[in-house]
């Protein structure tokens, strides 16, 4: 009998079912659009049951689709987007809408902890930056402002361990979600009851998750959720780890010459470290399942949802009916004609900063002509996103405790366009490896299953078998030049319009 694995991600904008068999093919897949509720100013919330439903109902057409019996699901996982905050009462149902990780309701929470002077010890004990997306300023903004959630939260969960606790009854969490939530010492891998308390948001310790295992059983698929996914009742539930780190494992990112770029909604740039980044705390701070590693982070959004932006709200629907015509989206189409503009000068910079620049800089395009076309705007884009996550990724190679990188593992929409990944590759100057597997989230999932029931001895042996690079960019010397100056006036641009823009 052959096993498949199931893999369920939750991103920010879309949840997926996959299919993969145990060498890490996948088999099918099926999305389900994630709505975001803003209920106020700064607040990007979700019906977490409407989740939930969605996702079961994803996994039974999966099931359906691919015509694989419920007896060859070997074993089931959850991935998710870090930090944000599910809150739920003794039997996993929600008290409140959970808040995506987008959230910046508690900017001011953030700025009340840095004048009390208990922001930077506290970001020590945990050791990354405070934001005002993690569950610790959400919780103190809760506590003051909606006391009867407070009462009836039984625990405080995080994505994927919301949809997992649906699955199997577990209402507990792993190391990585933990550490990436910016909730514990991500050495001890525990909660720090000081930390809590200097915060004031101590009355939530007793409410914090179990941290337990990523790859052990967490639990059993119970009759209620075999009811709704088509999964058989009793199949392994695999506690599962974090987006970040599942992309990052799903590409093969194994040892601290390598870094993982996710081009996505996000950008989100990850080097492997012995010990924890001390010098500099990154954005988002982990234990790493290899190795006894530490996976630190830098990101923003600032990446390829910019793209989607553009082909969404200003080319529109008719330009994408007439690419989809042509049997292709306009992602596609678009991207294959970046070539051409590659051949002539291009003066265009493009600050992708639609949804949040550093210190305020706005997003726009600096030097526009009417000789200009479509694909030179595209081709400025992608230039631009690219020269974004180089800013990342400049805050995680300045200070003392830098990885050695020398290549990257390049996933998200940047990987499924070969000028983009050319543009990338020259833009930050190392070879660029992309495997091919696009649903990263879900396979980091269900590779932390395949080892949970022994199919492989460890995350080496699971990559080694369900990782397979299959195409390598190499930066283009000529071209390194050109981006060199290019991006030079873009760090001015950016600098002098967030000087600009400042209130």
């Amino acid at each position: 009998m052959t096993h498949y694995l199931v893999g369920l991600d939750a991103g920010n904008t879309m949840t997926k079912a996959v299919l993969f068999d145990l060498q890490g093919r996948e088999i099918g897949a099926e999305r389900r659009r994630n709505p975001i509720r803003f209920s106020a100013p700064g607040h990007t919330e979700r019906d977490a049951d409407r989740m939930w439903q969605d996702s079961a109902g994803a996994i039974r057409a999966l099931l359906e689709n691919t015509g694989v019996a419920a007896a060859d699901i070997a074993a089931v996982s959850t991935s998710g987007y870090g930090a944000g905050l599910y809150l739920v009462d003794e039997r996993g149902n929600p008290t409140r809408p959970g808040i995506m990780s987008t959230d910046s309701r508690a900017r001011d929470v953030i700025d009340g902890w840095v004048r009390d002077r208990v922001a930077a010890s506290s970001e020590q004990r945990v050791q990354q930056r405070l934001w005002s997306g993690q569950p610790a300023p959400l919780l103190s903004w809760i506590a003051a402002r909606e006391p009867e959630v407070v009462r009836r939260t039984h625990r405080v969960l995080f994505c994927k361990d919301f949809l997992r606790g649906k699955l199997c009854n577990t209402l507990d969490t792993d190391p990585t979600d933990a550490g990436i939530a910016g909730l514990s010492n991500v050495v001890q891998q525990r909660y720090e009851p000081e930390f809590f308390a200097s915060l004031g948001i101590d009355s939530w310790f007793d409410k914090l998750p179990d941290i337990a295992p990523s790859t052990a059983i967490a639990g059993k698929v119970t009759a209620t959720a075999a009811g709704l996914t088509g999964l058989l009742e009793g199949t392994p539930v695999v506690r599962g780890v974090v987006d970040v780190v599942a992309a990052a494992l799903a590409s093969g990112v194994k040892a601290p010459d390598q870094m993982s770029v996710v081009a996505g909604t996000f950008s989100i740039n990850s080097t492997l470290h012995a010990s924890p980044r001390l010098d500099g705390l990154p954005l988002l701070q982990s234990p790493y399942p290899i190795d006894g590693l530490y996976l630190a982070t830098e990101g923003s959004p600032t990446s390829a949802s910019n793209f989607e932006w553009y082909c969404k709200s200003v080319l529109g629907p008719v330009v994408a009916a007439a690419a989809e015509d042509s049997g292709r989206t306009i992602y596609e189409s678009l991207s294959s004609r970046v070539q051409s503009a590659m051949e002539r000068a291009n003066n265009i910079l493009f600050m992708p900063f639609l949804f949040g620049g550093p210190n305020r800089a706005p997003a726009g395009f600096i030097g526009l002509e009417a000789a200009h076309s479509s694909v030179d705007i595209v081709r400025a884009i992608f230039e631009g996103i690219a020269f974004a996550h180089r800013l990342d990724i400049e805050a995680l190679r300045t200070g003392r405790d830098v990885a050695p990188v020398d290549s990257i593992r390049l996933t998200g929409g940047a990987a499924r366009s070969a000028p983009w990944a050319q543009i990338f590759a020259d833009v930050l100057g190392l070879p660029v490896e992309i495997t091919g597997c696009s649903e990263l989230g879900a396979l980091g999932a269900v590779m932390a299953s395949a080892v949970g029931i022994g199919a492989y001895e460890g995350w080496h042996d699971a990559i080694d078998n369900m990782v397979h690079v299959t195409q390598r960019v190499v930066p283009r010397p000529d071209w390194q030049d050109v981006y060199e100056k290019k991006f030079e006036r873009f760090k001015a641009h950016v600098n002098a319009l967030a000087a600009l823009n400042q209130p």
